[in-house]
């Protein structure tokens, strides 16, 4: 007896191979083509609840196939097909022939059910027209002859007489109308210009002498105060800073202004706004 390690002569045959039979294969006894019952997939995105089929009675694919609805199918697909190229007169609706309708509706046909005649008939060869007639007739002196001659034609209705008018010779009354709106206007703006005039006769009146001299006597006050300020200063010739220049220019001002208005109330007649 060997161990397990040890060689054998029995390990050069090799061994038989045991041939596994295989199972039959497992064919369904329902129809490959039907939904399965509570089937969960091709549903997403469409009004179905998570399950689709689940009585398991439908017999069609509920939800389509969405092959190509995001991207569109592959490049080349919508190829046309070589076979099934578009032929002559494919998309003509066929029209029945003459004899079929004979055939199938032949009451169509009757002379009463066809269009009617729209021209007359061609006239037959004996059919001749008279010819090489000749008239002495001037139709012109004719045609003036009978225009003169004729009788006037009768009016249904009398000529109306407009001299015996209930208005004649009257005014319209639109006229008057028109005439007392422009008066109107008129008065209108009267008034306006009168109400602008003694509104500026009454927002002036004339200053009295005693009122002049108490309005010069407080500006000559005024102008001796500034002068006296004005003085004070007149000692500076080196004006080194902003403010001595702007203060000697004030002062001149208010002078300058002072005086040009006592020569004002020195006017014989002044008047100011009573309205001020």
């Amino acid at each position: 007896m060997y161990g397990d390690h040890e060689e054998s002569i029995y390990n050069i045959i090799p061994p038989k191979k045991m041939e596994v039979e295989k199972p039959p294969m497992h064919r369904s006894s329902h129809a490959g083509t039907i939904p399965p019952t509570a089937s969960t997939f091709g549903q997403a995105g469409t009004s179905h609840p998570m399950m689709t089929n689940i009585a398991g009675d439908t017999q069609e694919k509920i939800v389509a196939n969405k092959s190509g609805r995001t991207f569109g199918k592959h490049p080349g697909s919508y190829q046309p097909d070589p076979q099934g190229f578009l032929k002559k007169g494919d998309k003509n609706q066929k029209v029945a022939g003459l004899t079929e309708v004979k055939r199938e509706q032949p009451h169509l046909l009757q002379p009463s059910t066809l269009k009617p005649k729209n021209k007359p008939g061609i006239p037959p060869k004996s059919d001749k027209p008279v010819m090489n007639l000749v008239s002495a007739k001037n139709f012109v002196v004719a045609n003036a002859v009978e225009t003169i001659l004729a009788a006037p034609k009768k009016t249904s209705q009398a000529s109306k007489d407009y001299l015996h008018k209930e208005d004649y010779g009257k005014v319209p009354k639109y006229l008057e109308n028109i005439k007392q709106d422009i008066d109107a206007e008129y008065e209108y703006i009267r008034q306006l210009q009168q109400q602008e005039i003694d509104a500026s006769e009454n927002s002036s009146r004339m200053v009295t002498d005693d009122e002049k001299f108490q309005l010069i006597t407080g500006l000559k006050a005024k102008w001796e105060a500034v002068n006296t300020d004005y003085q004070a200063t007149t000692h500076l010739t080196k004006l080194d800073t902003i403010g001595k220049v702007r203060r000697k220019e004030k002062y001149e001002a208010e002078l300058t202004q002072i005086e040009k208005d006592i020569e004002k109330l020195n006017r014989k007649h002044i008047y100011v706004d009573a309205q001020a």
